[in-house]
């Protein structure tokens, strides 16, 4: 680890404490003045870190800020993507700190947003400011776009590429939304899963009915809801959505192979992920699962009267949101048209019912094309940076890595520095900052070694 880093590790905290302070959180209106904050903080950081051009976007109320650095003739341009909002945190929940009362102990800092991904952020500038400590001025041509509305989709984030492409212009896009596998045992991340949202409403009485008046003849829509969310997988995980497998790609035995090499227990697991237990669909092992094959989640559940006493009666409508991971070859729109095949099929005619499909902010799958040369370079620099050899993994989330990919017309490799154990969207948040100063340095020496490569040897293969 280059000694600046060492020597800076204070104030690396420090200015990740300070950042996390801001409660950058998207989507609610109280909190849009906090995110604009969150954007001229990173801007002003990123001025004192050096870059001549900084500039703070609207993006329709959800500002996202733009770097660039410049001034490496004929080496190739990289555009570092991450984001800056937050998900909303219940104060009531957190146990080591409040949410946004950042601290550090033993070895972490606490907070909203510090894995997810303010970190990676500022393992990024962290990174750049040892590189040029030691080089002077960045071996590459570096611009940043840390958006402030990915916590909600980036349903503006089309618009944003669209209006700013000539400048976004890049050889290589590195996105930092991500996961390592493990701290003792990094890995780089060559394929992020794509994702769409869902919301499921079902309808029984014209309205809530005292249940001694009308139980046993009055359709129920929680139950209606319960028995067709209980028929989304079968017996051995598979989803069953009319036609879901098939557009999904049979993975290579290579990505196989990569994914076998990773150091794997159920024991580590359930304890790093808090899991419990281990499920899923047969046949694949728990890392495939994650990583290339297709899931579907609800993550939410309401109706009745899950708040205060119980009125006894037949609720009116009950809803569900679907989260649904898609992989290549798989296409939120095609997704979205099993889902209304699968409610018309399924639900009773007792019952009415509306899917809303959240188009906009549907994501497409992403795997960096095999072989890039960037991948070796970002895997030797992650060797230096965490001293130990780098394999390959996943991502079992979703983002704007395709979108990145089409619009600008170039590869994405991914590098991030969280982990399954940091508790992203869940109270106690929290980054290893071991991990993150080990972050810092596989950048600081990933930029000399892309450096090397001709910008044609990074081109996208559609080119």
């Amino acid at each position: 680890m280059p000694d600046y880093l060492t020597a800076h590790r204070a104030d690396l905290i420090r200015e990740l404490t300070e950042w996390l302070r801001v409660p950058s959180v998207a989507g609610v209106p109280e909190h849009e003045i906090d995110v604009l904050r969150s954007a001229n903080w990173l801007a002003g950081t990123l001025r004192r870190t050096g870059f001549p051009t900084v500039e703070v976007w609207d993006a329709d109320g959800s500002p996202a800020v733009y770097a660039e650095w410049c001034a490496a003739p004929g080496a190739p341009t990289v555009l570092v993507y991450s984001h800056h909002d937050v998900r909303a945190a219940k104060d009531e929940e957190w146990k080591e700190t409040a949410p946004f009362e950042p601290i550090e102990r033993d070895g972490y800092v606490y907070g909203r947003g510090s894995s997810d991904a303010k970190g990676q952020v500022m393992a990024h500038v962290w990174g750049l400011r040892a590189h040029v400590d030691e080089a002077g001025a960045p071996a590459v041509n570096i611009k940043l776009l840390v958006e402030g509305e990915e916590e909600t989709g980036s349903a503006g984030f089309s618009g944003l590429l669209e209006s700013n492409r000539e400048r976004l212009a890049a050889d290589l896009v590195v996105f930092s939304d991500t996961l390592l596998w493990h701290r003792d045992h990094p890995a780089v991340c060559t394929s992020m899963r794509g994702m769409i949202l869902a919301q499921l409403e079902v309808r029984g009485p014209l309205r809530d009915m005292h249940s001694g008046a009308v139980s046993g003849p009055a359709p129920n829509p929680l139950i209606e809801l319960s028995r067709l969310i209980g028929s989304l997988h079968d017996e051995k995980g598979v989803i069953t959505l009319p036609g879901f497998y098939d557009d999904v790609a049979e993975p290579t035995a290579r990505r196989r192979a990569e994914l076998a090499a990773l150091p794997y227990s159920d024991e580590d697991w359930l304890e790093r992920s808090a899991t419990r237990s281990i499920g899923g669909e047969h046949g694949w092992t728990v890392l495939e699962r994650l990583w290339l094959r297709p899931q579907a989640e609800v993550i939410s559940l309401i109706g009745g009267d899950p708040i205060g006493p119980s009125r006894g009666a037949v609720p009116s409508q009950a809803e569900a949101t679907l989260s649904i991971r898609i992989v290549p070859d798989q296409t939120p729109e095609a997704v979205a048209d099993q889902l209304h095949r699968w409610a018309a099929e399924t639900l009773s005619d007792r019952v009415d019912y509306e899917i809303t499909v959240s188009a906009e902010t549907g994501q497409k799958p992403y795997a960096t094309p095999p072989d890039h040369p960037a991948v070796a370079a970002l895997a030797a620099a992650m060797e230096d940076g965490f001293d130990t050899p780098a394999g390959r993994m996943g991502n079992a989330g979703g983002g704007p890595a395709e979108l990145l990919a089409r619009m600008l017309e170039a590869p994405v490799v991914y590098f991030g520095t969280g982990l399954p154990e940091d508790r992203w969207h869940d109270s106690d948040e929290r980054t290893a900052i071991d991990v993150l100063l080990a972050g810092a340095a596989t950048l600081a020496s990933f930029w000399p070694r892309l450096a090397k490569l001709p910008p044609a040897a990074l081109a996208h293969p559609a080119r």
